[in-house]
């Protein structure tokens, strides 16, 4: 990934060492670029253009010496055109002159946690242009019609056992695809947490890890929170299936000019991304029944 500043031989915030300042916190920060998640790749063009293959090469049996008849694959592919996200912070001279790491820190989280906030809210949701179309924006498959979307896992009135989320693995399955995450709110991630093995017992039946007390896990894949999933819902994804798409990598910027007579520097960050969903059947979503 590239760092730019818009003047040379910085020696305050954002100086060489300090590449890092907004790239790895928003790496971790963002579940959309976590590869549980999703597949990242890297473009320097407008556009990214992802093959997608759908239906494999035809196969038959044959007699002795009998003729194989060609039959080729059928290919289509999907359009990516990343969008810009961005943040804008407006600090003291004295900070961007403060060769302190940690002072320097503070506000590349910053930045990093706003800008991972709306790549996710876009992820997960359905965010208006000029957003990126997110799972959000994915209809459900439609069996008897033309629509072709998520499969869909409904739970009743509430999580009491982790049998949507065997059914969500075997969804995905039938799709030719392996979970390898469940991403959920955190309001649903705690009524996982207290499900209890038995009905007399104390013990949690997702188990516990007292070498790794913060890895959660369902079934045996991962399960990750987002506060930017809808309500009462589970995305089951495999992250080959989920494609972020970054352009110019993430693009840091710094300048007083706008801000000369109060002697204070804008640190700005940019970002361009699009996300590209190659089979929708993929994505399994459980949900709670209307």
């Amino acid at each position: 990934m590239t760092t730019v500043t818009t003047s040379t031989n910085v020696n305050g915030i954002l100086p060489d060492d300090y590449g890092q300042l907004i790239i790895a916190p928003l790496q971790r920060a963002a579940l959309a670029l976590d590869p549980r998640v999703s597949t990242v790749v890297s473009t320097n063009s407008t556009e990214f253009r992802l093959p997608v293959l759908r239906q494999d090469v035809g196969a038959a049996w044959l007699t002795e010496g009998g003729e194989i008849a060609p039959a080729d694959a059928v290919f289509d592919e999907i359009v990516v055109r990343p969008g810009k996200v961005g943040g804008l912070t407006i600090i003291s001279r004295e900070l961007s002159e403060d060769s302190s790491p940690e002072a320097q820190v503070i506000v590349g989280d910053s930045l990093a946690r706003s800008i991972a906030g709306r790549i996710d809210a876009a992820f997960f949701g359905s965010l208006a242009s000029p957003a990126p179309a997110g799972l959000g924006s994915i209809t459900k498959y439609n069996a008897t019609g033309p629509v072709d979307g998520y499969s869909q896992v409904l739970y009743t009135t509430a999580i009491t056992n982790l049998d949507p989320f065997a059914e969500a693995i075997a969804a995905a399955e039938i799709m030719g695809s392996t979970i390898t995450a469940f991403v959920t709110t955190p309001a649903v991630a705690l009524v996982l947490a207290k499900l209890k093995s038995a009905t007399s017992s104390n013990q949690p039946l997702l188990g516990i890890d007292a070498t790794n007390g913060t890895a959660r896990q369902v079934l045996g894949v991962p399960l990750l929170v987002s506060s930017y999933v809808p309500a009462n819902t589970v995305y089951a994804l495999d992250a080959s299936k989920q494609v972020s798409v970054l352009r110019d990598d993430v693009r840091l910027e710094r300048s007083s000019d706008a801000y000369f007579s109060s002697d204070r520097v804008g640190v700005k960050a940019t970002l361009r991304l699009g996300f590209a969903y190659p089979s929708l059947q993929s994505v399994v979503k459980i949900e709670k029944a209307p």
